[in-house]
């Protein structure tokens, strides 16, 4: 783990946005002029997806994936100027937030300014032309780490933007070399001291591929040497599996702890239903009750929270990556109560730093409880929206669901669960 990655990390939520797709306007003012409902929802971080201009060679659908940059060094024009965007950040960090920006390191575009003026920096096939190693993604090229020059000028390239904004997501980091993103993290820190940095991490069979493949391909183990939070991908189908039945869900939970033990002391974890390259939590979750739930215990896992914008409309329509494609914000529904309501759930102490653990119990429910001394926090989400009588490691008493201030009464180790998610703090029995 990073060694100066705090904690605190782990009571944040972010939110992010890709700017073609937020607003009518597909553009920073559009961003901007949104910026009080965000903060109201209780976000401390934005996330904008790629900022910089897209290459047309190769393009996927009408206007390209914002993964295929051109010119790492400006920004698309169809959003803005670089002075919008200063705006922009300006105004979040006005809101009383931080801002960070998409890194995307393994590829450019093929008709890139890199690939321009410095061909040698990329990888090239047998044949001497430009190639990737992974085929599923045919608007790009891979660069070539094994290039000093390179490592300069990406390096070079963050002091730039870390100058103006918090920090950095970076895309498919793990196929990137650990002593790059090592170097890169001290480098940039002089320029801004506590920089934040996201990696994407990628799926297990994934890292076992590329490595088949002959790539760089590092564990979550190794990323968290470089990056103070990375991705949930090490046990994301896990999840995904259980909700259409192909594993138990106590699988899942087992996965959860396993975090505990397998990570540094200090990890955090990005914790997600949904994001721009999976489908939408309501989608996955037609029952309200059930997306409730799980959305509830998003934001009591250990970790950092991302929302993905739509996510609080509960929009069941995964934007295009590749054209036009608008957030479709009138759905009827509207999850911002309980978001407010999650996030305050998420200031609480016991989140930052305790003894964390979930299992599975009947009725497709799960337990999760985070620990410290005679302090414990309960959550039961009922992943199914079913009511049930569960057994609980819970002294008998009454208690406040601090997700709506009712009464959760334990009694003889039971509590009586409606199918809507509780939370509730009490002394911890035999402490």
């Amino acid at each position: 783990m990073a060694k100066n990655t705090s904690k605190a990390y782990r009571n944040q939520v972010m939110y992010s946005v890709f700017v073609r797709n937020h607003s009518a306007g597909g553009d920073f003012e559009g961003v901007r002029r949104d910026l009080d409902r965000i903060r109201d929802l209780g976000v401390d971080i934005v996330w904008l997806l790629p900022i910089h201009p897209i290459g047309e060679t190769a393009r996927k659908g009408e206007l390209g994936s914002p993964y295929a940059i051109r010119d790492y060094r400006a920004v698309d024009p169809e959003y803005g100027t670089l002075q919008d965007f200063i705006r922009l950040v300006d105004d979040i960090h006005a809101h009383g937030m931080k801002c960070i920006i998409d890194v995307v390191y393994n590829h450019t575009s093929p008709d890139s300014w890199l690939a321009e003026h410095h061909p040698e920096w990329f990888y090239h096939k047998p044949d001497g032309s430009f190639g990737n190693k992974v085929g599923e993604w045919p608007d790009v090229i891979d660069l070539d780490y094994g290039q000093p020059g390179l490592w300069d000028y990406q390096i070079e390239t963050l002091k730039q933007w870390a100058a103006i904004v918090d920090g950095f997501r970076c895309d498919v980091a793990p196929l990137i070399p650990l002593d790059f993103w090592l170097r890169a993290r001290e480098e940039v820190e002089k320029v801004r001291p506590g920089c934040f940095w996201l990696s994407e991490s990628v799926e297990p069979v994934f890292t076992v591929e590329n490595r088949a493949r002959g790539m760089v391909s590092l564990s979550d183990s190794e990323i968290f040497q470089a990056f103070d939070v990375c991705y949930e991908y090490d046990i994301f189908s896990i999840f995904k599996d259980s909700l259409e039945g192909k594993v138990p869900l106590g699988r899942y939970a087992e996965a959860v702890d396993q975090q505990e033990a397998i990570y540094p002391e200090n990890y955090v974890k990005l914790r997600y239903l949904e994001n721009h390259d999976n489908a939408r939590a309501a989608f996955l979750l037609p029952d309200e009750t059930a997306l409730l739930n799980w959305t509830a215990f998003t934001y009591f896992q250990k970790g950092m929270t991302l929302l993905y914008a739509g996510q609080e409309a509960a929009c069941e329509h995964l934007p295009s990556l590749f054209d036009r494609d608008p957030v479709e914000w009138n759905t009827g529904r509207d999850l911002s109560p309980l978001l407010q309501k999650l996030y305050a759930v998420k200031k609480h102490p016991l989140l930052t730093d305790s003894r964390y653990e979930v299992r599975a119990l009947p009725h497709g429910v799960l337990y999760a409880t985070h620990r410290a001394g005679d302090r414990q926090l309960v959550g039961i989400f009922s992943t199914r929206g079913e009511c049930s009588l569960l057994s609980v490691d819970v002294p008998d008493g009454r208690y406040v669901n601090l997700l709506d201030g009712g009464c959760v009464e334990v009694r003889a180790g039971k509590v009586s669960c409606k199918g809507r998610p509780m939370i509730f703090e009490t002394a911890r029995e035999g402490a």
